[in-house]
């Protein structure tokens, strides 16, 4: 599954809503898109998924 940072902003600001935030201002949609995006580049920056067996062993980061 490919990483969307447009996908975790949603899924952000829908939880800061239910959390009881009051978005209506549109600083928290720049704040949720900030941290989606800081979160998935960190996240493709730093993973790495090993392969035990096979032709394919070794280690690859994520994309």
């Amino acid at each position: 599954m490919m990483l969307s940072t447009s996908t975790l902003s949603s899924m952000i600001q829908s939880e800061l809503e239910a959390q009881g935030f009051n978005l209506s201002k549109g600083e928290a949609d720049r704040l949720a898109d900030a941290v989606a995006k800081a979160v998935v580049e960190h996240i493709q920056s730093s993973a790495e998924v090993p392969v035990t067996s096979g032709s394919s062993a070794g280690t690859y980061s994520v994309q």
